[in-house]
């Protein structure tokens, strides 16, 4: 069947996903758990429902179970699942690979873990489309290329061409829509879409996925933990907790008046606010710093930030602008072309391999895609306890009770430590990434998008704890986000970072007070609201102004 056949085979409104007292268990702890307790949930075509709670909630297991699919370790016990006449549940795995990357998608929180490093990124968009026999191999990838233009990703004609590791985070996760809706199923569901992406780049695939529902009349489950995006997307709002639904309304009236005294709380704005503290104590510069990957362009021109000690400074940008490549070039990753990284006054070596071992312990990093900095088949007591071996010398008992110790630390208790990656939520896995860096004891933590997974009330928790461990051993920290209500929250200073430049930098106060340069504008005005005609205002009055 063609696409556009396919699409036409039900009408707007239509029941298309009709799921009844599903309950999920999870294989952890030598014994099976619930992790979804009898849910229902009803999609027609044409809607969005937005799947909200807090890490751990089961949003993610539930929006797989749409899709007839349940993770490595997880079983459905009970309920049913009926996509378009089809019984999920009872179909074989035959069927459901039949429906798998054609009539529903998956554009999964993750996107650098989900691409084969070996193959070009237009192979891999086409891949499902061209083997379901929708379309042919160059009518898929001219559609891809249309897609990429839609998704605003730059050289829409030829990025196809590169690898994943050439591409930003940010671009990574728009080719994977593009991917979910080359085949124009029936049914995608979207698993934090735009975690990974800056406000400016949010703004146009949020749109491009707006446009692509009501297009192609296509049903959505939207999963996410920001309340401001699910405003704009969602028709109808699922709230969870412990695996259970704690209600469901229409968007707006839930926006508007929530019943329930926990989704008032998921609906509380963040109170956290630190103020701003100067210092001139420099314990960290980048000065005059060039560098490029292999011999391509240039990707960093002249960068110089100067990163005070105890405070915290926050780099911001859009997607490719060159803050997770400044993080690369400190921490010895990217050899810099030209310029220096002074620390404590003295210039680091270059490269990794250049570095002492107490250089390495004193810079730590925590990364931006959990699911690819930690070793899958590692437990979390050898994840956590491996800095402590390699930087302290802990073994055996001593070292055991440190990882319970900062399991404490990050709200984990003790039957986190002899789990995998595997058997943990993505806030999860991210608060394991944490502890890590904390282990090594370091003088300054780089922190590339560490909240992004984080759904608010574990967000708040977690930047709490920075704060408190800054307060208290006067750590620096080094935070690169696109979330501006982290930068106001947690900052001293900003950097602003537009094309590989520092555009400004300075004291949080003054640069977030008006009047603002064009591109800083440009981020703020970006920064959703909790308004869900909010992106349609914004949409009208940037193309008015164009």
């Amino acid at each position: 069947m063609s696409n556009d056949a396919k699409q036409n085979a039900g009408e707007a409104g239509d029941v298309l996903l009709e799921m009844r007292d599903i309950r999920i268990e999870g294989w952890s702890d030598e014994k099976w758990n619930p992790i979804i307790k009898g849910v229902d949930l009803t999609l027609r075509r044409g809607e969005v429902l937005g799947l909200i709670g807090e890490s751990g909630a089961g949003k993610s297991t539930l929006g797989l179970s749409g899709m007839g699919f349940t993770q490595p370790g997880c079983r459905i016990t009970s309920g049913s699942i009926m996509f378009d006449g089809i019984d999920l549940v009872k179909a074989s795995d035959t069927e459901k690979r039949a429906l798998w990357g054609s009539r529903v998608a998956y554009v999964a929180q993750s996107a650098a873990a989900s691409f084969n490093p070996a193959h070009r990124l237009i192979d891999q968009t086409v891949e499902a489309t061209v083997t379901h026999g929708l379309q042919g191999d160059a009518a898929a990838k001219d559609d891809a290329r249309e897609l990429y233009s839609a998704l605003t990703l730059p050289f829409p004609e030829t990025i196809g061409d590169r690898y994943p590791h050439q591409v930003s985070g940010g671009q990574l996760q728009r080719v994977m829509t593009a991917m979910a809706m080359s085949p124009r199923p029936d049914l995608i569901v979207f698993d934090e879409p735009t975690t990974a992406l800056d406000v400016t780049t949010q703004v146009e695939v949020l749109l491009s996925m707006r446009k692509i529902v009501e297009e192609f009349n296509t049903a959505a489950i939207y999963i996410t933990h920001d309340l401001a995006v699910v405003a704009q997307m969602a028709d109808t709002i699922k709230v969870l907790r412990y695996g259970k639904e704690v209600e469901e309304s229409p968007a707006r009236e839930m926006l508007e008046a929530p019943k329930e005294d926990y989704t008032k709380s998921l609906w509380s704005v963040r109170a956290l606010h630190k103020e701003a503290q100067p210092s001139d104590d420099i314990v960290l510069s980048i000065d005059g710093v060039d560098a490029a990957y292999g011999r391509g362009l240039k990707v960093l021109h002249d960068v110089n930030i100067k990163v005070p000690r105890g405070r915290t400074v926050s780099i911001v940008g859009e997607s490719g602008s060159g803050k997770s490549t400044t993080a690369r070039v400190i921490t010895g990753l990217l050899p810099p072309m030209t310029g220096q990284v002074m620390f404590n006054g003295e210039a680091l070596p270059p490269e990794l391999k250049g570095r002492s071992k107490d250089q390495l312990r004193k810079i730590q990093m925590i990364y931006q895609m959990a699911d690819t900095a930690m070793n899958p088949r590692q437990t979390v007591g050898e994840i956590i306890g491996r800095p402590l071996e390699f930087y302290h010398g802990l073994s055996g008992r001593e070292k055991e009770a440190r990882v319970l110790e900062l399991l404490e630390m990050i709200e984990l208790d003790e039957s986190f430590y002899d789990r995998l990656p595997s058997e943990m939520s993505g806030g999860q896995k991210q608060r394991i990434c944490i502890a890590r860096a904390l282990a090594a004891e370091p003088e300054v933590i780089i922190c590339d998008e560490v909240t992004s997974a984080l759904d608010q009330i574990v967000q708040e928790g977690i930047l709490k704890l920075l704060m408190k461990l800054q307060e208290k051993h006067g750590i620096t920290y080094l935070f690169i986000t696109h979330d501006i209500a982290t930068v106001e929250a947690i900052s001293d200073e900003i950097v602003v970072m537009y094309m590989g430049e520092v555009v400004e930098q300075g004291p949080k106060d003054e640069i977030m007070t008006a009047p603002y340069p064009e591109y800083t504008e440009l981020l703020l005005s970006s920064v959703p609201e909790m308004d869900p005609d909010w992106l349609t205002k914004l949409a009208e009055s940037r193309d008015a102004a164009s």
